[in-house]
């Protein structure tokens, strides 16, 4: 009974369980070529997308604010700037990649880690992750584009005309700060997802969640910094809605978990 116990503690004072983390690690390993090759493709992809996306964004009135002027400086800038969109267009391929294969074979990984009887992904649950997954990534494009970005744009043309300044954006940084909100808006949204992923499959507790709300949603805004540009309203404005859709996961998540507990 003891033993037991303390093992239950153990497991609950870790996010992850040693047995089910060397698992996963080792998962993520055998997976690395996959995701590598499937990042390449997506980049050399991502590049010709550049191109009309640079072009739809030049005539884009909700983004550029009124008075405000793009400017090419340095010849190279265009070349570099369709580089970093391709970038980020392979991260969301191969984050949506990582969720659908943690949603297929997540139960796999906790049974290798305990060493029990392996079991089987379902096609109903891969559909559905794959499904909710989809939705939230335009749910985030949705909200960055008719929100966050106009917002954001214009607060910043008005603070340059109330210092009696001209608007000049180079384009690098006015569009690299844009596809900047799109990516941390279309992958901060599947944080939920990714929490709801895990925790069907067994991987962290639902009390681990709960019991670690405050660190949670320190990272969500740090994601948010990270993969937005560096300035506290960004930050706030992107990992803001990521806290309250993780909520929202944990209520589903417990809903659902108790109708199967009574089904």
């Amino acid at each position: 009974m003891t033993g037991g116990l303390s093992r239950d503690v153990a497991r609950r004072a870790d996010i992850i369980p040693r047995a089910e983390l060397r698992s996963l690690v080792e998962h993520l390993k055998g997976r690395a070529r996959i995701f590598s090759a499937l990042f390449i493709v997506a980049l050399i992809i991502g590049y010709p997308f550049a191109d009309r996306m640079i072009s739809w964004a030049a005539n884009n009135t909700g983004w550029r604010p009124e008075g405000v002027d793009i400017v090419i400086i340095q010849p190279l800038e265009l070349i570099l700037l369709k580089l970093r969109i391709s970038v980020h267009v392979a991260l969301g391929a191969t984050m949506l990649a990582l969720i659908f294969d943690l949603a297929w074979n997540g139960r796999e990984i906790i049974a290798r880690g305990k060493r029990t009887m392996v079991k089987e992904g379902s096609f109903v649950r891969l559909a559905g992750v794959c499904l909710a997954s989809v939705a939230l990534a335009m749910l985030g494009l949705f909200y960055a584009n008719s929100i966050l970005i106009p917002f954001l744009l214009e607060y910043l043309a008005a603070d340059s005309t109330s210092s009696g300044l001209d608007a000049t954006w180079r384009i690098g940084s006015w569009l690299g700060f844009i596809v900047g909100l799109l990516t941390a808006s279309a992958i901060g949204f599947q944080v939920p997802l990714i929490a709801f992923v895990l925790i069907r499959s067994g991987l962290i507790l639902p009390e681990t969640i709960t019991e670690n709300r405050s660190v949670l949603w320190f990272s969500a805004l740090a994601i948010g910094a990270f993969l937005s540009p560096p300035d506290p309203l960004s930050m706030f404005l992107v990992g803001g809605p990521v806290v309250v859709l993780l909520e929202i996961a944990i209520i589903f998540e417990r809903i659902t978990n108790a109708s199967d507990r009574v089904l």
